[in-house]
């Protein structure tokens, strides 16, 4: 099994605990006063307090849709996908881009979801209606 490894930095661990751990529920694992690594959907997401070298106003456009550049997430089951964009919404979170449908009827029909963190970072999060197309 293989899985990713990404770091990158946010202003403060709290807000980070806060959205990673509570928010999205992903389990924290080490950390020290400066860095906190978290379960990020059975991935390893390590964040560091500094100034954010992600941040863009940069967008392309996917679909005829405008989406943040830069932005990383995570590809999920579809059950997974609509478990959190539920739990997401009920909590108020304010989304760059609402759940919906891309590709409809195409090869890679997904859903998708766009947001940032408490530290200005773009995710996305997205699942494919058939998982074998993800590179289609």
């Amino acid at each position: 099994m293989s899985i990713f490894h990404l770091a990158y930095t946010v202003s403060d661990l709290d807000s980070a605990r806060q959205f990673y751990g509570e928010l999205l529920g992903c389990k924290e694992g080490r950390s020290s006063d400066t860095w906190v690594d978290f379960n990020f959907f059975g991935h390893q997401l390590s964040l560091h307090v500094g100034e954010s070298g992600y941040r863009s106003n940069t967008n392309s456009k996917v679909d005829d849709v405008s989406v943040p550049m830069p932005h990383f997430g995570c590809v999920l089951e579809w059950n997974s996908f609509h478990d959190l964009s539920t739990r997401l919404q009920s909590k108020g979170l304010t989304f760059i881009i609402s759940p919906s449908v891309r590709f409809k009827g195409l090869a890679g029909e997904q859903v998708t979801m766009f947001f940032e963190d408490f530290s200005g970072n773009a995710l996305e999060f997205k699942a494919y209606k058939n998982p074998s197309e993800v590179f289609s």
